[in-house]
């Protein structure tokens, strides 16, 4: 339901810090200079996810242990990339990968990427979230259900993914009522194809939905034959300035 109550959604979450949830770059041999400017000091980052071969491969990656190792040595959490494939994927599978992360890589959480969004795969959702808290206690939980699921998911996760698309639906977006009931760190959105004229704009939508964390880039994914999130935006030097000096309205 659209929030048409007038005032900015996740007014809890009045003064919270907007940071940058980093959804992914290309392997670390493909793109060093990202890896390297994702520990710069002073850049404003809640998290970096660390996607190996579309989750952790099946052994070690002495290049992702290197990149994993020196965010988390710049106090950067790392968080794990599991594929719910929209409920689809057997919850043995989930932990499996994730212990996988555990050991090889001493993540700090996971992100559930294509996680389902209806009522009917909050249970199952639950109890995979369940599991990934006992292999690691304490661990960040992102849902990646890239729109508005039902509100029972805010119960089971510390961070919901609540849009994942291009600048060109997400200018014009609505946020879900729901939200409001929850502050602005439990929120993500990540944005491809922003301009750099656009970025403060960018910002205001964010801010005024009530999402704490956010994910802005001028990449694209060209038609569907593209990455937008393996590299940096072309405004990466901009982005952290004004994120980071930037507070939730």
């Amino acid at each position: 339901m659209p929030n048409l109550t007038g005032t900015p959604a996740g007014t809890a979450g009045t003064g919270v810090r907007t940071g940058l949830g980093v959804p992914g770059c290309a392997h670390p041999l493909l793109a060093p200079a990202e890896w390297n400017a994702l520990t710069r000091p002073g850049a404003p980052l809640h998290w970096v996810i660390l996607d190996v071969a579309g989750g952790p491969g099946v052994r070690p990656d002495p290049h992702c242990l290197d990149a994993a190792g020196r965010l988390r040595d710049a106090g950067v959490r790392v968080l794990g990339h599991l594929d719910a494939g929209y409920g689809t994927r057997p919850r043995a599978e989930l932990a499996a990968d994730a212990h996988r992360y555990l050991e090889w890589y001493q993540v700090d959480g996971f992100r559930l990427d294509r996680c389902p969004a209806d009522r009917e795969g909050l249970p199952e959702t639950r109890r995979t979230v369940t599991s990934l808290r006992a292999l690691r206690p304490g661990a960040h939980i992102v849902l990646g259900h890239g729109t508005h699921p039902h509100p029972g998911y805010a119960e089971h996760a510390d961070q919901l993914v609540t849009f994942d698309g291009p600048w060109r639906d997400y200018r014009f977006s609505q946020v879900a009522e729901w939200t409001a009931d929850h502050p602005a760190e439990r929120f993500c959105h990540f944005v491809h194809g922003v301009p750099r004229g656009h970025l403060d704009e960018a910002l205001r939508v964010a801010r005024w939905q009530g999402a704490g964390t956010v994910w802005f880039t001028d990449r694209t994914d060209r038609g569907g034959r593209a990455d937008p999130w393996e590299g940096l935006p072309g405004y990466w030097d901009e982005i952290v300035s004004r994120v980071g000096t930037g507070v939730s309205e």
